[in-house]
């Protein structure tokens, strides 16, 4: 036999041989298993898994998952996604080669969960169409497009001096107990109808208090649209530093099918303490207020991924609403200042005005929308287009006034009409108002209609006003909420209607 053909039977021998060994051998299962090394509340150190990658998740005993948060030479710091009471020194901990992520999908509508996706609701599992992770880049510049759709939040003080867009980031700012949160729910409750979908998160807030604001939600049909993501206090910080990534994820995944999307962040500044809490724990390098140096990074990455897409993308818009706490009305601290310069504009909450009772507390001079002018319906701007300047005047012309200074007669009527004015944007809670209405009641309060009427009975006239003509003037009421242009012949029937109104009422007095 030819060298040759010799050689190419022991190669066919040996290929056979191989492959019949490869067919009998026991499958090998590789694992890469590491130890747990220290464990503290909400963190622990891990030693092994050297190939561990940036927040991947890994499985400690009893399903206890972690994130890897720190990848240092020696160990690796992870962050504890549950209750650890059970968790030791010696554990083992497995790789499970994913990073964390979030059910999405429509069944998400309507019910309450955590930041892992586990339901909090009682009413079992959740249908989810996919799971996405909770860490996504953000939509490119080049797939957004401008913001020009108001999202109306019904509160007059905001929707006719700080009007807020679809796709745009407006901060809510101010001191504990001012109405933060009622603004934001206001909101939500405002999109009836208007086929608006909510994500409330809640982080570090009181289960007590966001078990109130569910049942409020709940109660007025808002849950129909409505998912509510919840950290609460008494949960692991972990639980509240991925909450409002996990909760973005859950709302984009409406954005991209071509839903308008509004997210309520209830609060950042506690986000930023328990993001401060472990990184301490897991000893980054503490910076100013002993915040960790990227604390900023943390809420732009966050912030960044709400936006309008491009028609061909969709449409779809997010608009976040963050809720950030101030201390003895310190907008210049490090968390505020942060987000106010992430953010396009920011309603500031006075403490003052709540003492009041001018509610909402909305401090028109602090407060600014750097997009919503472009947004507001056109109705708007012709009823109160000087009314955010004249207002601010007012205010000032009022503390002057205090001092006992005479008053020619013109600053004195400006004091009066401000005085009506503020009564007009005086709005309760969980009432939010139609478009229509509100145009109204600015086109009366700035036509000087309320100006012989005494202050304190602007508020009940107010609210007859509001419902006689959105009851007898429809027509005009539709054109306002379809985007119209108020006519001349629009605001004499109004004007009209509103003085026959005020004299019936006036004359049965």
């Amino acid at each position: 036999m030819a060298d040759g053909a010799l050689h190419t039977l022991l190669d066919e021998t040996f290929a056979a041989f191989a492959q019949v060994q490869e067919e009998v051998r026991p499958r090998l299962h590789v694992r890469e298993v590491g130890h747990v090394h220290y464990v503290g509340y909400g963190v622990a150190r891990v030693q092994g898994l050297p190939g561990v990658q940036a927040e991947e998740l890994v499985r400690f005993p009893g399903g206890l998952l972690g994130m890897a948060f720190n990848l240092d030479e020696g160990e690796v710091g992870v962050v504890l996604l549950g209750e650890s009471h059970h968790l030791r020194a010696g554990d083992e901990v497995r790789r499970l080669h994913r990073v964390l992520d979030v059910p999405v999908g429509e069944g998400m509508l309507g019910r309450v969960l955590d930041p892992t996706g586990r339901p909090l609701d009682g009413r079992g599992p959740i249908p989810a169409i996919e799971r996405w992770p909770v860490e996504r880049p953000a939509t490119p510049i080049m797939d957004r497009a401008p913001v020009k759709v108001p999202l109306q939040t019904g509160i007059k003080a905001i929707d006719a001096l700080i009007p807020v867009g679809c796709g745009q980031r407006e901060l809510i700012l101010g001191d504990r107990q001012t109405g933060k949160s009622a603004v934001a729910l206001d909101t939500i409750l405002n999109q009836t109808d208007k086929n608006v979908l909510c994500v409330y998160c809640a982080i570090g807030q009181r289960s007590s208090a966001v078990a109130g604001v569910i049942a409020d939600l709940r109660e007025r049909g808002a849950m129909a649209y409505t998912t509510v993501v919840v950290a609460a206090g008494e949960d692991p910080p972990g639980l509240e530093f991925i909450a409002p990534y996990a909760a973005t994820t859950i709302a984009e995944y409406f954005m991209e099918q071509g839903q308008d999307v509004l997210i309520v962040y209830d609060d950042l500044t506690r986000h930023a303490w328990a993001y401060r809490e472990l990184s301490l724990l897991l000893r980054r390098p503490p910076g100013r207020e002993a915040f960790p140096g990227d604390i900023f990074y943390l809420h732009s990455r966050l912030l960044e991924r709400s936006t309008r897409l491009r028609p061909e993308l969709g449409g779809g818009s997010l608009t976040a609403l963050p809720i950030v706490e101030t201390e003895a009305q310190n907008v210049s601290a490090y968390i505020p200042t942060n987000i106010i310069s992430i953010t396009d504009g920011q309603i500031y909450l006075s403490p003052e005005l709540y003492q009041k009772g001018v509610l909402p507390a909305v401090d028109v001079g602090r407060s600014v929308s750097r997009v919503g002018g472009k947004t507001q319906l056109p109705a708007y701007r012709a009823v109160a287009g000087a009314l955010r300047l004249a207002y601010s005047q007012f205010e000032e012309l009022e503390n002057f006034a205090r001092f006992g200074t005479r008053l020619d007669e013109a600053t004195r009527q400006s004091i009066e009409r401000g005085r009506r004015v503020r009564e007009v944007l005086k709005q309760p809670q969980y009432e939010p108002l139609p478009v229509a209405g509100q145009i109204a009641l600015l086109l009366a309060v700035t036509s000087g209609l309320f100006d012989e009427l005494p202050a304190a009975d602007v508020g009940a006239m107010s609210q007859q006003i509001r419902e006689e003509v959105m009851r007898l003037e429809t027509a005009v009421c539709r054109r306002i909420e379809r985007g119209e242009q108020l006519s001349d012949a629009d605001r004499e029937a109004l004007l009209a209607r509103m003085k026959e109104i005020i004299a019936a009422n006036r004359s049965s007095g």
